[in-house]
C-alpha cells in the first residue's frame, strides 16, 4: 500500500503542477488569435497565427487532460451515476478505466509512430527507433513539415501529444488504484484542491 500511495502522490502532484501551468495556455492561444485579428486589420496578414493557435490549443487540451481526469472534470453521463453510493461509483469507475487505459495505450503507440515519422523514421517499429536515438544507433533524418504556407516542423506538437498521452495514462492508472482502494475501504488519495 505504501508503494501505491507513493505512486498516486507522485503522479497526482506531477499532473496537478503541469495542469495548473497548462491552464495558462488558453491565454497564449487568445494572444495569438488577437495578434491574428490585429495583423489582418491593420497590417499584412501573418501566415503563422492560425496554425500556431491550433498548436497552442492542442498543447492546452492534451497537457491539461490528466489534471482534468484527476479533478473529475471530464464530462460524464450522469443519468444514474449521481445517485450511486461512493463504493458503487468506485466499482464502475474501476471497470471503465480499463477501457480508458486500453484506448490511451493505442493512442500512445500511434502517437509514438507519428512522432517517429515526423523525425524522419519510415519503419514500423517506433519504440526501437526511440531506443536507437537514446543509444546513438539511430539518427534523425528529414523532418516532417506541415503542408501549409507557413510550413512549421511538426515534431514539437507531436512530442507534446506523446507526453500528454503518457501523463494521461499514468493518471488513469492512479485513478484505477484509488478506485480499487476505495472498494477495499481504504482512501489512498489526498483531498482535491
Amino acid at each position: 500500500m505504501n508503494l501505491l500511495r507513493a505512486y498516486i502522490r507522485a503522479i497526482d502532484a506531477l499532473n496537478r503542477g503541469i495542469g495548473r501551468i497548462a491552464m495558462w495556455g488558453i491565454f497564449v492561444m487568445m494572444a495569438i488569435l488577437l495578434w491574428s485579428s490585429i495583423s489582418k486589420t491593420f497590417f499584412n496578414p501573418t501566415l503563422w497565427t492560425l496554425e500556431m493557435a491550433q498548436f497552442a490549443m492542442v498543447a492546452y487540451y492534451i497537457i491539461g487532460g490528466p489534471y482534468a481526469l484527476q479533478m473529475g472534470s471530464h464530462v460524464r453521463m450522469d443519468l444514474f451515476y449521481g445517485n450511486w453510493s461512493p463504493r458503487r461509483k468506485a466499482a464502475i469507475d474501476a471497470l471503465t478505466v480499463f477501457f480508458l487505459i486500453f484506448y490511451l495505450g493505442i493512442m500512445l503507440y500511434g502517437g509514438l509512430g507519428s512522432t517517429s515519422y515526423s523525425l524522419g523514421y519510415w519503419g514500423t517499429e517506433p519504440l526501437s527507433f526511440f531506443a536507437g536515438l537514446l543509444t546513438g544507433s539511430e539518427e534523425i533524418s528529414r523532418l516532417e513539415r506541415s503542408p501549409s504556407a507557413w510550413r512549421p516542423y511538426l515534431w514539437p506538437v507531436k512530442t507534446i501529444m506523446v507526453i500528454g498521452f503518457t501523463l494521461m495514462l499514468l493518471q488513469a492508472l492512479s485513478e484505477l488504484f484509488k478506485d480499487i482502494a476505495r472498494l477495499r475501504g481504504v482512501e489512498l488519495a489526498e483531498p482535491q484542491t
